[in-house]
């Protein structure tokens, strides 16, 4: 009987420490397993991309969908514009990854740059979100009394190749929030110094 009741008590304390450290430290341990294992919901071909910004920062809209580039992760610069040539195109790292011709003037500003894939390129969004959501007892909105109960990372990500080669990968990540009652929101929010564009990367 001894025995039983101080297995019982190992294992409370245990699953107390446990839960301890899943609130605490929920976000890291997330992240951690979101480097190899992440649940697709939805990807799909990209039909057209533009920019809109004054070269450096600014928003990258991939079909309907608007992706900041004014955070971004520790060590990445990157610019847009158009090339000599009048294409749309990213630099980074001393790298230029073209994206197409742009599109007719009209569609096109000092601010707005659009274009679509050329015919031979597969380019590709895909959205993915954590494996496993932390909880967020602590979190309190005073101003409308809603506060989510659980948070994961939701992450957006480009893959496109070009017909003569080269590839560019684009990752976001984002948090996304669980409100009792109504499931998880539909939009992201940021957080600082851990979302945003964490990753860019052009193989030619």
């Amino acid at each position: 009987m001894r025995r039983m009741l101080i297995l019982l008590a190992a294992l409370a304390v245990g699953a107390a420490a446990l839960a301890a450290l899943w609130i605490l430290r929920g976000r890291e341990i997330s992240s951690f397993i979101d480097r190899y294992w992440t649940v697709e919901t939805r990807s799909g071909p990209i039909q057209s991309i533009a920019y809109e910004g004054s070269g450096t920062g600014g928003i990258l809209i991939a079909n309907d969908l608007s992706l900041g580039l004014n955070e971004v992760g520790p060590g990445l610069a990157l610019s847009v514009g158009s090339t000599k040539d009048n294409q749309l195109a990213l630099a980074t790292s001393g790298r230029v990854f073209p994206f197409g011709p742009l599109t007719s003037t009209s569609e096109n500003t000092d601010e707005r740059l659009a274009t679509v894939p050329p015919p031979g390129d597969q380019a590709f969004l895909a959205i993915r979100h954590s494996v496993l959501s932390w909880p967020t007892p602590f979190d309190l909105n005073f101003m409308t009394g809603q506060s989510p109960s659980w948070k994961r990372h939701i992450y957006y990500e480009i893959r496109w190749k070009k017909s003569s080669g080269a590839n560019l990968e684009m990752l976001w990540r984002y948090e996304q929030f669980f409100y009792p009652g109504n499931g998880w929101a539909s939009g992201f929010m940021t957080r600082h110094g851990s979302t945003g564009l964490i990753r860019v990367e052009i193989k030619e």
